[in-house]
C-alpha cells in the first residue's frame, strides 16, 4: 500500500510527509476533511506532526481527494484503537518485544503467540509495524500476566 501512495507523491516530499502521518496516525480523508474515526481532525494539528504548515496539509488533502484511486484507500483508513503498549507495565501486564531479522518473514505471529499459548498465557493484545512505514518495525505482544523470562530462549527460535 505505501508503495502506491508513494508513487503518487514522489514529486512533493512535504506531501508525502503529511500522508504518512495520516497512514501511520490511522487518519482518514473524507469529503475534504481529515478524520480520526468519527472525529474530525483540524489540518493545522496535522501540519504540526508532519512538520509543515497548514496549506501543505490542505493541497494535500485536495490532491488525494481529487485522486480516485487515493480517494479510495484514504476514505477507508480507520484508527486501529487504543494501543496498551505504554500502559502495560503500569497495569502489570507482560510485554514481549520482537525485531524479527526479516519482519516480512512469515510466522512471526504465529510461532510468538503459539509459545503464550503453550504456556498458558493468555494475550490481551498484539500490535505490529508496518516494514514498509517504520525503518525498525517491530512485533509487541500484551499478555494478561508478565512473561516468565525462561520463554525468552523460546522467543529467539521464532523463525
Amino acid at each position: 500500500m505505501w508503495s502506491k501512495i508513494a508513487h503518487y507523491f514522489s514529486e512533493y516530499p512535504k506531501r508525502l510527509s503529511v500522508a504518512k502521518v495520516l497512514v501511520e496516525n490511522g487518519l482518514s480523508v473524507r469529503d475534504g476533511r481529515i478524520f480520526c474515526n468519527e472525529i474530525e481532525v483540524p489540518p493545522v494539528r496535522v501540519a504540526r506532526v508532519a512538520g509543515v504548515d497548514r496549506r501543505t496539509v490542505v493541497e494535500t488533502v485536495k490532491m488525494i481527494t481529487e485522486d480516485e484511486e487515493l480517494r479510495t484507500i484514504f476514505s477507508l483508513i480507520r484508527n486501529a484503537g487504543a494501543s496498551l503498549r505504554e500502559v502495560a507495565r503500569p497495569l502489570n501486564f507482560g510485554v514481549v518485544e520482537i525485531t524479527p531479522i526479516d519482519p516480512k518473514m512469515v510466522g512471526i505471529v504465529a510461532g510468538v503467540t503459539s509459545i503464550l499459548a503453550q504456556n498458558n498465557i493468555s494475550i490481551r493484545q498484539v500490535l505490529t509495524d508496518d516494514p514498509e512505514l517504520s525503518p525498525d518495525p517491530k512485533l509487541t505482544v500484551i499478555a494478561d500476566r508478565k512473561i516468565p523470562g525462561e520463554l525468552i530462549p523460546e522467543f529467539l527460535k521464532v523463525r
